[in-house]
């Protein structure tokens, strides 16, 4: 494949996936990592990608806040683990609730080739990353735009929840302690993620190893009064054992 062929095809796929890792893109085309560094460099400076940490977004999608971004790639692998055991629970034709976390953005990636869903979301990244999914409905809920994230907050927000019912809602989380209590850093993201529980007949807690054992300024509900709590293999065996003490459902991710 020469050159030009093979920067066609890297800003084409892309196109497709909305925005790609490094890694993604040398299993992909079978290249190192510095000749996709090339490629990269050479497609943003023709305005056709824009470089992101480890990798490259769409120029055409929007520019979303840089630290967003940087906390999308923390974590990346137990996230996309977390994403697939995630995905493992939703079924063709549901209604699904994503919050507007960096771990959802990665489970809204997954959900690519289940059938006939509506995805319900205040994330911007997330609409933005499903919206040419034929087999995908995206519901994307009014509100406030938070001047610090690209995401949807307020009175208007929480109203159209309380409207809805969801089949399964996924949340993200500052912070999960000992005994299965779950927290939020932002007020109004805080009381948006109880609303999203409350409109949704099952709900999953998803939040990586470095979320377990912390806590934050907002309570937003218990696990125990949940579905379950999705995290990665890496997380700290000595805090699952206290969550599973306290009765809490755990999904490993592999």
């Amino acid at each position: 494949m020469n050159l030009q062929t093979r920067q066609s095809e890297i800003s084409q796929w892309i196109a497709r996936q909305g925005e790609c890792s490094i890694e993604e893109l040398v299993e992909r085309f079978g290249v190192s990592g510095m000749t996709i560094r090339r490629d990269l460099q050479s497609l943003s400076d023709q305005g056709k990608v824009i470089r992101t940490h480890g990798g490259a977004a769409m120029a055409e999608r929007v520019s979303f806040d840089f630290d967003f971004l940087n906390r999308q790639n923390e974590n990346q692998a137990a996230k996309r683990a977390i994403a697939v055991a995630a995905t493992a629970q939703v079924k063709d034709g549901e209604s699904v609730m994503l919050d507007s976390g960096t771990t959802t953005l990665s489970l809204a990636k997954t959900l690519r080739g289940k059938q006939r869903l509506v995805v319900i979301t205040t994330s911007l990244p997330i609409a933005s990353q499903l919206q040419y999914d034929q087999q995908i409905e995206v519901l994307l809920l009014g509100g406030y735009l938070r001047p610090s994230s690209p995401d949807l907050v307020g009175a208007l927000t929480e109203a159209n929840l309380e409207t809805l019912r969801a089949d399964v809602a996924f949340i993200g989380a500052s912070g999960v302690d000992r005994l299965g209590n779950v927290y939020q850093e932002v007020p109004e993201v805080a009381r948006m993620l109880s609303k999203m529980a409350a409109s949704a007949r099952r709900v999953f807690v998803v939040a990586d190893g470095s979320k377990l054992g912390k806590t934050a300024l907002w309570r937003i509900g218990r696990l125990q009064d949940w579905s379950a709590l999705i995290t990665d293999a890496g997380a700290d065996r000595a805090v699952l054992a206290s969550l599973k003490k306290a009765k809490v459902r755990i999904i490993k991710a592999k």
